[in-house]
C-alpha cells in the first residue's frame, strides 16, 4: 500500500531556544532562506508524500499559516514584477494538501503522534521531526518507504552513534538481516550510560502501520512523564516485525542552538551564491586568528 500521509509533530515549546520562542514557533526558525519545516515537508513530497498533517498547539498557528496562500503578498509580488519569488511563495502552497490537528496537552512525541489518528485513519503513515535535518542523495524518508514497500513493515530510521552518547536517544536490540537493514526486537529510550544494547539510535524519520495506535492509547507514560512514541514500538516489535535501515546522508540535530547553525552553515555552503562568500568570511576569521 503506498504511504500519502505524514505526521509532523509541531507543537513543541522549543524551551532550548527561548526566549525567541516565546513569539516564534522554532518550526519556522531560518534555515538559510527558508523555514526548518519546509525543508522535511520537501523531503517528504520528494519522496511521495501527498498529505501533511500537522500536530500543533497553542500559538503555533503560523506554522500552518505557511503553507497557506497569501494573496496580498502575492499581489504585491506580481505588481512589484518579481517573478522569482511570486513563483517560490505559490510553490510553498502547492506543496501538499495540509491538515491540522492540536495537541492540547504537553504529553510527549508518543501522543503528539496520537493526536494525528482520525487524521491518518487505518493506512500506513510516515512520521517526520522538523528539528531533524538530513541531507541525501535519496531522501531519507525515500529509503524507508522503499523498505516498508518490500517488507510491508514498519520501518525507523537508524544512524549509528558514539557509546558515550546512547544515552541521549532511543536504541535498538536487533539483528542484521541484510546491508544496512535489522530486524528490531527491542527498543530502549534514553539508556542509562553503559546499559544500550547497541549503539543503533532511532532518528526522527518513521514509517508505521496503524497498529500502532492502539498501542500509543493504551501506553503509560515513560521517561520524563511523557507518552514515548519509542516505548509503544517496542510493544509493537513485540507483537509485529519492525524493521530499521541505517540511512544514508549527514544529519543534522537542529534542535539545539549550535546545531541549528551548524545545520545553516552547511546548507548555506552549497548554495551556489552564498558559499563562495561564507567560505571567504570563515577563512578571514581564522586568519585573524593566527
Amino acid at each position: 500500500m503506498q504511504v500519502r500521509k505524514v505526521v509532523i509533530p509541531a507543537a513543541g515549546l522549543g524551551t532550548r531556544f527561548l526566549p525567541a520562542t516565546k513569539v516564534v514557533p522554532k518550526e519556522l526558525f531560518p534555515l538559510v532562506d527558508r523555514p526548518l519545516i519546509q525543508e522535511v515537508v520537501g523531503e517528504a513530497v520528494a519522496s511521495g508524500i501527498t498529505d501533511l498533517i500537522l500536530v500543533t498547539a497553542m500559538g503555533k498557528s503560523a506554522v500552518e499559516d505557511y503553507f497557506d496562500v497569501d494573496p496580498g503578498l502575492e499581489n504585491f509580488l506580481e505588481t512589484k514584477g518579481d517573478k522569482g519569488m511570486l513563483e517560490r511563495i505559490r510553490e510553498i502552497s502547492r506543496m501538499v494538501q495540509v491538515f491540522s490537528v492540536r495537541q492540547k496537552e504537553p504529553l510527549g512525541l508518543g501522543h503528539a503522534v496520537l493526536c494525528a489518528r482520525d487524521l491518518v485513519g487505518s493506512e500506513p503513515f510516515a512520521v517526520v521531526l522538523p528539528d531533524d535535518l538530513i541531507d541525501a542523495v535519496t531522501p531519507c524518508l525515500a529509503q524507508l518507504l522503499d523498505l516498508f514497500a518490500r517488507m510491508g513493515k514498519s520501518v525507523v530510521a537508524l544512524q549509528e552513534v558514539p557509546d558515550d552518547q546512547t544515552h541521549m536517544y532511543g536504541i535498538i536490540e536487533g539483528r542484521k538481516v541484510e546491508k544496512g537493514v535489522y530486524h528490531v526486537e527491542s527498543f530502549v529510550e534514553k539508556p542509562p550510560p553503559g546499559t544500550a544494547p547497541s549503539n543503533l539510535a532511532v532518528i526522527g524519520r518513521y514509517v508505521l502501520v496503524p497498529g500502532v495506535f492502539p498501542l500509543l492509547k493504551s501506553q503509560d507514560r515513560g521517561v520524563g512523564g511523557e507518552i514515548q512514541l519509542t516505548d509503544a514500538l517496542n510493544s509493537l516489535a513485540e507483537e509485529d516485525t519492525v524493521y530499521g535501515v541505517v540511512f544514508e546522508g549527514l544529519r543534522h540535530d537542529a534542535g539545539d542552538r549550535l546545531g541549528l547553525l551548524k545545520a545553516n552553515i552547511h546548507y548555506a555552503l552549497k548554495d551556489d551564491d552564498l558559499g563562495p562568500r561564507l567560505m571567504q568570511f570563515m577563512a578571514d576569521k581564522v586568519s585573524l586568528k593566527e
